[in-house]
């Protein structure tokens, strides 16, 4: 019974991080979309509130745990560029395209950079790469439906660095302790922005109420909740879940924004997905 119990506990902790990390795409694009803020001002609250939960939250836990670790400047530059990227781009994209890009990029240059370092991939795991980046291509290319062009670029280079962020977090410390680090390390950059934006500034206080909530709740405690499950995941189980972030951000975009659903998001989607799934799945079945 208690292990049936403990099961049922780490799935819901589970679940919960992956709505929160769907979650920063749906209150960004709802933001952006919906209210007066604007895209620095918006990424200036997200990682300032976010910064100060993790850094609360790091303190508890060292305090608990002794655990050691500490951000460094080049990935607070990686994540200010995710985060301001991923502000910018959803001022034009909707919530399930921007998820899928970001996702796709993300996943796309993390699988890069192990080939680059050597990892041999099996003939399925090619196919699976060659179907997320047609997938990509998809979602890019000109027609009707397709993503603005500018945005989907500027998401692109946010998931970029979202995985550079992931690669240089690995074997960097504890995570939690890291990532607070990192964002207390990203509160000046994105000070500056919004300095050298302060003319096309712009406030609301439903923009304001959905730039904290992305802060404190879907990437603060988002992330500590997956901190504190990924240790009892499996690689793979963790990097299969993932899968499920931009599946979940299109439903609540449609659902809860009225999003369009079109033939080249769902056939996107399903590239994507499947392409990295691919990956994942034949890892261990090297060529």
């Amino acid at each position: 019974m208690t292990s049936k119990l403990s099961s049922l506990h780490l799935a819901l902790l589970t679940l919960l991080a992956l709505l929160a990390f769907a979650g920063n795409s749906l209150l960004c694009r709802a933001a952006l979309a919906h209210t007066s803020i604007d895209a620095a001002s918006f990424t200036t609250v997200r990682l300032v509130s976010g910064a100060l939960v993790l850094w609360l939250l790091a303190r508890l836990h060292v305090a608990k745990t002794a655990a050691s670790g500490r951000g460094n400047a080049l990935s607070a530059l990686a994540l200010f560029g995710y985060a301001a990227g991923f502000s910018f781009a959803y001022t034009q994209l909707d919530t399930g395209m921007g998820a899928l890009i970001l996702f796709g990029a993300v996943q796309a240059s993390m699988i890069g950079y192990g080939i680059w370092r050597g990892e041999r991939l099996a003939l399925w795991q090619w196919f699976g790469l060659a179907l997320a980046l047609v997938g990509l291509a998809l979602l890019l290319w000109p027609g009707e439906a397709a993503a603005s062009l500018p945005a989907a670029l500027l998401m692109l280079a946010a998931g970029i660095a979202w995985g550079i962020y992931s690669i240089r977090g690995k074997g960097a410390g504890h995570p939690l302790q890291v990532t607070a680090g990192n964002f207390l390390l990203a509160v000046p950059l994105t000070l500056l922005l919004s300095l050298l934006w302060l003319n096309h500034a712009r406030w609301d206080a439903m923009g304001l109420m959905y730039a904290l909530l992305s802060g404190i709740v879907t990437s603060g405690l988002g992330y500590a909740i997956w901190y504190s499950v990924l240790p009892k995941l499996a690689a793979s189980s963790a990097a299969t879940l993932q899968l499920t972030v931009p599946l979940f951000a299109a439903v609540a975009g449609i659902v809860l924004l009225n999003e369009p659903v079109s033939v080249r998001l769902l056939s996107a989607a399903v590239a994507i997905c499947a392409g990295i799934a691919l990956v994942i799945f034949c890892k261990h079945r090297p060529v």
